[in-house]
């Protein structure tokens, strides 16, 4: 049975999320274009095991949108909310930008237990996420209300999606319909991508750090994992053979056992 929750955050944004399962606490992070609802394909498996909280970030389904200026500190105050509400030595689970917020959540609250990472975007010497140009071709699709050739350019610029792959999730309708009601904070969240330098400020983080990498993702996921995993003291990097940046809905088996082991 699922139930539904509401926490604060410092702001006083309000955070919905959704429970189900029962065992140790689980909070679940999306990235960004979608919403809770991307982590349906494997929930039933990780509430075989734990009591699972997916959340809306700020902004879409059962959450409010901010009442003032946007900052992705702001986004880690609203995944702490919800992990001190699903109580102490929480597992936290960050997919894509979820994983940058859940960074910055591991900074503002002493509940979690072990950290997820799965291909958090950042800047590094051999890859920018977004340059100057990128960002400014962004804010001109959303002045312009044009979301769908913004979410084909985040998906496949930002992201490192070949067109290919995004013809696929543009063929997929109700999918794409999804993402699209979820794309004008897609801008924001391009522009608060942090660079590998940034990251320092995590190297406090004192608890158990997994990343996860798709084999099949772009190649330039594996090096800034790594140079990730170097920032944070104990991190390790696991790569999920055969998968891409969607591993729980394309094979939510092998991702649920990923957690799985990292837990026990």
């Amino acid at each position: 049975m699922t139930e539904v929750g509401y926490a604060a955050s410092r702001d006083g944004t309000v955070v919905g999320y959704e429970t189900i399962g029962e065992g140790p606490p689980m909070v679940l992070v999306h990235g960004a274009a979608v919403d809770r609802r991307c982590w349906a394909p494997v929930l039933p498996r990780l509430a075989e095991h734990f009591t699972v909280h997916v959340m809306d970030r700020r902004g879409r389904g059962r959450s409010a949108r901010e009442g003032g200026p946007y900052a992705v500190e702001r986004e880690g105050e609203d995944i702490a909310a919800v992990v001190e509400a699903a109580g102490r030595d929480v597992f936290l689970v960050g997919h894509s930008y979820g994983a940058v917020c859940s960074l910055h959540a591991a900074m503002a609250t002493d509940a979690i237990g072990r950290l997820v990472l799965y291909e958090p975007p950042i800047t590094t010497p051999w890859r920018e996420a977004a340059s100057p140009e990128l960002l400014e071709r962004l804010r001109g699709f959303a002045r312009e209300e044009d979301y769908d050739r913004l979410l084909e350019t985040v998906f496949r610029d930002v992201i490192g999606l070949s067109q290919r792959q995004v013809d696929a999730l543009r063929g997929a309708r109700r999918f794409w319909a999804a993402y699209l009601g979820n794309a004008p904070p897609l801008v924001r969240e391009s522009e608060s991508v942090p660079r590998i330098e940034d990251c320092a400020r995590f190297a406090g983080i004192g608890v158990p750090v997994r990343l996860l990498v798709g084999e099949a993702s772009p190649p330039y996921q594996r090096p800034t994992a790594d140079a990730l995993a170097r920032v944070l003291p104990g991190a390790e990097v696991v790569e999920l053979p055969g998968q891409g940046h969607m591993a729980m809905a394309a094979d939510p088996d092998l991702f649920a056992k990923a957690l799985t082991a990292f837990a026990g």
